[in-house]
């Protein structure tokens, strides 16, 4: 069998899926949709295929953008970023201080102006925005030009085609850290949203849910400790 070329993340964000997706049924259709993009960790696993993401929050969205349309060049052009400077210091697009600010600090829901205390002490530099990180990124770029963003909540997905859906929405009870939390999703309406999909339809939450009829999946590394992930799957 043959092994996808894997893309490790391009931001360092809140709730990513990216270590966890080996545990998630492979895909089986040619086109991968997910509906709440984030960082697509599970599209990062599989970007040859047809990829489209879609993403409510402005800043997420624009970030996607910008890292379809850029050169390598462009990215390994990029400042690095001294302990007691801030992303407003940089004379750089406002997507490049997002991408960067998104490695100041690991697992964030939004970007961070300044370098953490973790940034500080990563001596190596492998963790956080710098040389590696920076030509990691440069070096992904390219993989991703097929892909396309579509800035809007779940519903502008292009919901009648077959595919393989990751859905992975801000939990019921523990997505309350996001811009767009939990608070403003009515789980009813996104339930009947993912039982009429067509195709392979994989939806993420927290062992407990029940808007879906969910399986647990088991525990796994998350930014908080170890979260109880379930799984409802179907095929249709």
């Amino acid at each position: 069998m043959s092994i996808s070329p894997t893309i490790r993340p391009l931001f360092s964000y809140y709730g990513s899926k990216w270590r966890s997706v080996p545990r998630y049924p492979q895909p089986q259709h040619e086109t991968i949709v997910e509906p709440f993009a984030g960082s697509a960790g599970y599209s990062l696993r599989y970007p040859e295929k047809r990829i489209i993401l879609c993403e409510r929050d402005p800043l997420i969205a624009a970030l996607w953008r910008y890292l379809i349309a850029v050169k390598p060049k462009e990215i390994r052009a990029l400042p690095l970023v001294r302990p007691d400077q801030t992303v407003d210091d940089l004379s750089v697009i406002p997507e490049a201080k997002s991408l960067i600010g998104f490695w100041l600090n690991k697992g964030s829901a939004q970007p961070r102006k300044r370098p953490s205390a973790w940034f500080r002490s990563d001596r190596r530099g492998s963790q956080f925005w710098g040389e590696e990180i920076r030509e990691r990124v440069a070096a992904s770029v390219d993989k991703i030009k097929h892909w396309q963003i579509i800035e809007g909540d779940y519903t502008n997905a292009p919901s009648l085609i077959r595919a393989s859906w990751f859905i992975d929405p801000p939990y019921q009870d523990a997505g309350k850290h996001y811009k767009h939390s939990s608070k403003a999703i009515d789980y009813q309406q996104l339930s009947d949203w993912c039982q009429a999909l067509s195709g392979q339809v994989m939806v993420c939450e927290n062992t407990g849910a029940d808007w879906l009829p969910f399986t647990h999946l088991g525990s796994m590394k998350s930014t908080k400790g170890q979260s109880k992930e379930a799984l409802w799957l179907n095929h249709v």
